[in-house]
């Protein structure tokens, strides 16, 4: 099912009908202010493994990010934050930036990996604010494409996006046309901040 949202006049019943979708399990498709994501509620852990079986990877292999909609879900999730890496976040967020800290117990075991981390993303985009403020906890999300897949258009074209999932996913959230480039990914579970990735998000932010 395809879902047109209007960022602009965002209506309060179509947000409802999507968090609905996920605290009865089901997976989305939604856009941030990169690339649409595949995204589900943090605790359904049948909505984890459904998406993991959607891209072939193993719960505790994937690279899951945490989408919030501010930074106050952080502590429930990270460990204590350095100050360095605090200010960089404050600067950075909402943008399209992950940072990956340290993880908590909290982290649901699904999930858990060897190195035990986990990617936060505050993205700058309205539906997607909208969306986590109304469900009252994080959603899980990977990005639509892999890391050996060439970015192509139909994953900025919700309309595309949705003759390719549409049988699979529960919901795709069309907010436009999407961006076609990912996320910066940094690194700030050791003792200095590491780039991984650099992509929309400037590094301007480290200085």
């Amino acid at each position: 099912m395809l879902l047109r949202i209007n960022s602009n006049n965002i209506p309060a019943g179509s947000i409802s009908q999507i968090v609905d979708c996920l605290k009865n399990g089901g997976i989305i498709i939604y856009p941030t202010d990169t690339v649409y994501a595949l995204g589900c509620d943090i605790t359904q852990a049948r909505a984890i493994e459904r998406i993991c079986k959607l891209k072939g990877i193993k719960p505790e292999k994937a690279n899951f990010s945490f989408v919030c909609s501010d930074l106050s879900h952080l502590s429930e999730y990270t460990k204590a934050i350095p100050n360095h890496v605090f200010r960089v976040m404050k600067k950075a967020l909402p943008g399209p930036y992950t940072f990956i800290l340290e993880a908590n117990n909290n982290v649901p075991k699904l999930l858990k990996q060897v190195k035990k981390t986990v990617g936060i993303r505050v993205p700058d985009n309205a539906i997607c604010k909208e969306i986590v403020e109304k469900l009252g906890n994080p959603l899980i999300s990977t990005s639509l494409h892999d890391s050996s897949d060439a970015i192509l258009e139909y994953f900025s074209d919700p309309e595309q996006i949705e003759q390719q999932y549409g049988e699979v996913v529960d919901l795709v959230v069309d907010g436009g046309f999407g961006n076609i480039y990912t996320s910066t990914v940094l690194d700030c579970s050791g003792h200095e901040i590491e780039v991984i990735r650099e992509g929309l998000g400037s590094l301007e932010v480290l200085n």
